[in-house]
């Protein structure tokens, strides 16, 4: 296995870096509180799981009109965003826990809700968060065809009308995940910034064991308990996945493909013009930093530029050390890209996604 060899600068932003680290580090030292999960954490984990488990549980029950399975299909779509968000996301950056075991056992809900843990610590952790917005190796841009997500990804005309139809198909991601996508990635040879990658067999047994449990409790078990038909049955299971996907996919471009965060390219030597944590910051924007309720759901990934600055400092910290990100990348005159609502970060990326639908000009 080879791996393309990208540079980051060790010399543009060292006073930033050495300053955000620092504060960073004594904020949690004058507080006495660990970067890993606290209460308020420990809660909302709950939480957010009964509001996937328990409305599954109760469509299971039976006792409810089919207008109302259906409305808990919604509600339980929410539910499945928020795991990922919420949970999941966390623990797969180890920074959930201290101990490797809660992790590891947090970030298998990952996997229950059909997508692949394995696959999203290699292109997430790992590609996403270390090559942020360099086409051609961040596969956060190329999710799919369909979605032109950087100035160098290839432009057909039906992407004039992107704008339109994105946001249907984010709202696909997570039957893509179920069915496809996890599979294509284990079956590519490149990956990022990976050739001829290898993945270990115990990995490839997860993978079938962990999407078989996925398609018996979503699929096989509501078909038999239920007295529904299959169509009835269908739209339900529709319902709560592309429930899900929209509210993923559209966090998540939140995020990088905005007004305000830059899309880099190293040059032909495979050098970037940044360093690592001022090329995170020229890439990345948060959001709706007042919205409390909003980051409460989302785990905090309305803050992604400390997200992506400190990836194992559990989110339930982010609101706190963005002050102190703000303030020294102020002082420094580093970008601190910023929108200060949900809806007008949103308007932010449908902006963009009509700019990159225009033809490419010569």
């Amino acid at each position: 296995m080879t791996e393309t060899k990208i540079r980051f600068s060790s010399k543009d932003g060292a006073d930033f870096v050495k300053e955000v680290k620092a504060e960073v580090n004594q904020y949690f030292v004058d507080s006495g509180q660990s970067r890993n999960a606290n209460m308020a954490m420990r809660l909302k984990t709950v939480g957010i799981l009964l509001l996937f488990l328990g409305p599954y549980a109760l469509i299971l029950f039976g006792s409810f009109t089919l207008m109302q399975m259906w409305l808990l299909t919604f509600v339980m779509g929410i539910g499945v965003a928020g795991v990922g968000f919420s949970v999941s996301h966390d623990a797969l950056h180890g920074a959930y826990s201290k101990h490797a075991w809660i992790n590891a056992l947090f970030g298998t809900f990952f996997d229950l809700i059909g997508a692949n843990s394995y696959m999203w610590k290699i292109t997430h952790n790992v590609i996403h968060h270390t090559y942020t917005n360099i086409t051609g190796v961040d596969e956060d841009l190329t999710v799919s065809p369909l979605v032109r997500l950087s100035p160098e990804a290839p432009r057909y005309p039906f992407h004039r009308f992107q704008h339109f139809f994105a946001f249907p198909a984010y709202s696909l991601a997570t039957i893509n995940w179920l069915f496809a996508k996890d599979f294509q990635q284990f079956l590519k040879k490149d990956i990022g910034p990976y050739k001829d990658k290898k993945h270990p067999p115990i990995e490839i047994f997860k993978l079938f064991v962990t999407k078989f449990v996925a398609v018996m409790y979503q699929i096989v078990i509501p078909l038999w308990v239920l007295d529904v038909t299959f169509t009835q049955f269908l739209i339900g299971f529709l319902t709560m996945h592309m429930t899900a996907g929209l509210i993923l996919g559209v966090i998540f471009q939140l995020a990088h493909v905005v007004e305000g965060p830059e899309f880099l390219h190293p040059d032909e030597n495979g050098d970037m013009e940044s360093a690592w944590l001022i090329h995170e910051m020229r890439t990345t924007a948060n959001f709706a930093r007042n919205n409390h309720l909003l980051t409460w759901y989302v785990g905090g990934l309305n803050y992604q530029i400390e997200h992506h600055l400190f990836p194992q400092t559990c989110s339930i910290h982010y609101p706190e050390i963005s002050k102190i990100v703000r303030k020294v990348a102020e002082k420094h005159d580093v970008p601190y890209n910023y929108h200060p609502t949900l809806l007008k970060s949103i308007k932010s990326h449908i902006n963009m996604l009509k700019m990159l639908g225009q033809p490419v000009s010569a």
